[in-house]
């Protein structure tokens, strides 16, 4: 299997090395394995839904 590090699973998912890094630590990317300080995540992973933010719900006019 190939892996990618945390600097770039961020450049593709546009979003910071530090956010990923705490993806990996939340077991919110499945594969992500750590290296000493470093995280080894799955090329094939994706980008895991936001949780922090929930969706505003509209009322149609």
């Amino acid at each position: 299997m190939d892996y990618i590090t945390a600097k770039e699973a961020s450049e593709n998912w546009g979003i910071t090395v530090r956010r990923v890094q705490v993806l990996c630590a939340q077991n919110k990317i499945q594969g992500a394995i750590r290296f000493g300080s470093s995280w080894a995540i799955p090329k094939n992973s994706i980008k895991p839904q936001d949780g922090r933010y929930k969706k505003i719900k509209t009322k149609d006019a």
